[in-house]
């Protein structure tokens, strides 16, 4: 029985898992849990490493051996044949330790190993198609945890030093039992609750005065973030080390997650555009020129019909270069479809016209379907709503299902 099982409850399986059943837990929570498809959730990031990390050793016999019989302890130089347990999570979190996989910044006092930076802040901004299309420079106000100046991020006042917490002998951790199933205990490390997970307190007459110990003090920025020609939705920006200080890593990240809102007009696919323009009867029939479409940018477009080409409903034409600029490469740009939709007279109109001269203009009416029937009925001629197309089925379900049941409940036999 392992004496840890954090990174067995990480994937959701069981201790003794097999290579199979790891691998498919590992697939199913790394889609859960992937920052693209949580872009709201700060965490998701973390989450993602951690499982990635979990995946790391228990799929490799040898580091899931070493797990099983030591803990995370027993990862060192066993973290598969050519990565030790440092350099293991080096890879996924850019220099820590076991520490930050469970949450954990184990202090001085500790093994040592620390983050290798600070949490990123993740915010989410929300940008129109015309931001997306011509660029954008915002400036804003924020605010972010920074060193305290006092005592240079140490939390204490003067020569006074932070002391080993006693409930977890600054190690940042205890251990707690958890129950997998009936008559099994498994053994995992949660952070200590006393220090925070830092491994070390400072007595209250002892903090400094202004972070009043936390070491961090909030400070008010300035930040200007740049909306770049053809950025697409859910398109990251990333201000290094502009996120949260902490004593003994480097700043995180600020990232600003790109949110685009639905256009009233025009509808994106990559770098192409679509919209639908209407035209009259006689702009189909006998063609146009005119400005066709108001672009993004506040340009009109001009379009010509070639002569002689009739358009029929829901026809379609390109513009070639005048969809998105290419992101990186402003210059070039996509290509713009536009569904032409035929705009029919009214009633109003046909008041105005001589139908009688109109009619030989126009072509001609179509004749009885072909062959006639034998039987022919009159129906009466009426306007109706699509909408309402299958209506009542549902009631016709009903009364099979009541049927199949054996009709209505008040009505069986008691």
């Amino acid at each position: 029985m392992p004496i840890d099982t954090e990174l067995y409850e990480l994937l959701g399986v069981s201790p003794d898992a097999s290579e199979d059943e790891v691998k498919k837990a590992y697939r199913k929570k790394a889609k859960e849990h992937h920052p693209d498809k949580n872009i709201n959730d700060p965490e998701a990031g973390q989450k993602f490493q951690e499982i990635g990390a979990a995946y790391e050793i228990l799929s490799d016999p040898q580091s899931r051996a070493a797990y099983d019989s030591e803990g995370l302890d027993g990862l060192t130089g066993a973290a598969g044949p050519h990565m030790n347990a440092e350099d293991l999570f080096t890879q996924f979190f850019g220099g820590g330790g076991a520490a930050p996989m469970f949450g954990f910044d184990f202090g001085p006092a500790g093994s040592g190993r620390r983050r290798g930076k600070g949490e990123d802040s993740i915010i989410p901004y929300d940008v129109t198609l015309e931001d997306l299309y011509n660029g954008k420079s915002v400036k804003m106000n924020m605010e972010k945890e920074i060193l305290c100046g006092v005592c240079k991020g140490s939390g204490a006042r003067g020569n006074a030093k932070p002391k080993s917490c006693s409930t977890c002998e600054g190690k940042g951790w205890t251990f707690v039992q958890t129950q997998i199933s009936s008559g099994r205990l498994g053994t995992s490390r949660i952070q200590c609750h006393d220090c925070k997970g830092h491994g070390e307190k400072i007595k209250e007459k002892e903090r400094c005065k202004k972070c009043k110990g936390d070491k961090t003090v909030k400070e008010k920025t300035r930040q200007e973030i740049f909306v770049e020609k053809g950025m697409a939705d859910r398109q990251r920006i990333v201000l290094a080390g502009a996120g949260d200080q902490e004593p003994g890593v480097p700043a995180g990240d600020v990232v600003f997650v790109l949110r685009a809102s639905p256009h009233e007009s025009f509808e994106r696919s990559g770098n192409d555009l679509l919209a639908h323009v209407s035209v009259t009867l006689s702009e189909a029939l006998i063609g146009f020129s005119r400005i066709l479409i108001t672009h993004l940018d506040g340009r009109g477009v001009k379009v010509t019909s070639p002569p002689g080409k009739i358009i029929k409903h829901q026809d379609s034409i390109v513009l070639r270069g005048e969809g998105m600029p290419i992101y990186k490469r402003p210059d070039q740009k996509g290509d713009l479809f536009i569904i032409l939709d035929i705009e029919m007279p009214d009633e109003e109109w046909l008041k105005t016209v001589d139908l009688h001269k109109l009619a030989p203009l126009l072509p001609p009416k179509k004749e009885d379907v072909d062959p006639r029937p034998a039987v022919v009925d009159e129906a009466e001629f009426e306007e109706s709503d699509i909408v309402d197309f299958g209506e009542g089925d549902e009631d016709a379900w009903e009364d099979e299902e009541e049927e199949e049941m054996g009709g209505d409940p008040e009505c069986r036999t008691q």
